[in-house]
């Protein structure tokens, strides 16, 4: 058989390597079913914001040992994100991660990789969300162990807020907990919300919290802040997106940055 001929197109091709004029990179955990869907489906479809998404390995459970030991795949798992290209901010997805390893420690791993992109945690961006939105008094809601769930709560209260009341389901195998329904979601968090609180914050992005974040809001009259609605929020507007974005609560409601 001969060789076939080729062709070039008489035009040729010209380059564009400003793909997303804001680039998110998301770190999720290898075992985490929600996070990458719930960023994708707040994104706006005006193409303005692209997502590049790395996994950093994890445990089965979910318990302070296992977080703690994440901090070592930060570094390595973030040099995989569109190396030599340009990120506007890195969002580490795991609340209770953060909240045991330290933000500054987080911070410290990707921006050894990533020294001009934002690092956003989904505990920083709840302590902004919880200042855009004057919350003082808040009620907190996870799917956490006890002891997981003191940690994650104590990280809350750094940003100056006061948690009056807390509830969790006490989970502790990791799939388990990308597993509840959102209508357990719900009803989870219809028993959180407190009349004390002015807000209520719904820890975990392995958690569905994002598909009913609106019709909680709805039902409990109040503002509610997730793991990952919060974390999109902050990489978005710090990357300097503004334009408001609908059907997520009234955090992304808000014009920014």
């Amino acid at each position: 058989m001969s060789a076939p001929a080729f062709n070039r197109p008489p035009e040729g091709y010209t380059l564009d390597y400003e793909q997303g004029r804001y680039r998110i990179g998301l770190l999720a955990l290898d075992n985490d079913y929600v996070i990458e869907r719930d960023m994708m489906a707040m994104r706006p479809d005006d193409g303005e914001v692209t997502l590049f998404t790395a996994r950093v390995p994890f445990a089965e459970t979910c318990d302070p040992e296992t977080l703690a030991a994440m901090v070592d795949e930060l570094a390595s798992a973030t040099d995989t994100i569109l190396p030599g290209g340009r990120l506007d901010a890195v969002i580490y997805g795991c609340t209770s991660g953060t909240a045991t390893i330290g933000y500054e420690n987080v911070a410290k791993q990707v921006k050894s990789v990533r020294p001009e992109a934002e690092c956003v945690t989904p505990i920083t961006a709840a302590h902004a969300a919880f200042k855009a939105l004057s919350l003082k008094r808040i009620a907190a809601f996870t799917p956490y162990t006890d002891e997981v769930t003191t940690t994650t709560v104590a990280a809350l209260e750094e940003g100056g807020v006061e948690v009056v009341k807390v509830t969790n389901f006490n989970i502790v195998v990791t799939r388990d907990i990308s597993a509840v329904t959102p209508q357990s979601i719900i009803a989870g968090a219809l028993a959180a919300d407190d009349p004390a609180a002015e807000g209520l914050f719904i820890s975990c992005t392995d958690f569905r919290a994002v598909q009913v974040v609106a019709e909680i809001e709805e039902r409990i009259g109040k503002p509610v802040v997730t793991s990952n609605q919060a974390s999109f929020w902050q990489a978005v507007r710090t990357a300097g997106y503004a334009t408001p974005i609908r059907g997520y609560g009234k955090l992304l409601e808000a014009e920014g940055p």
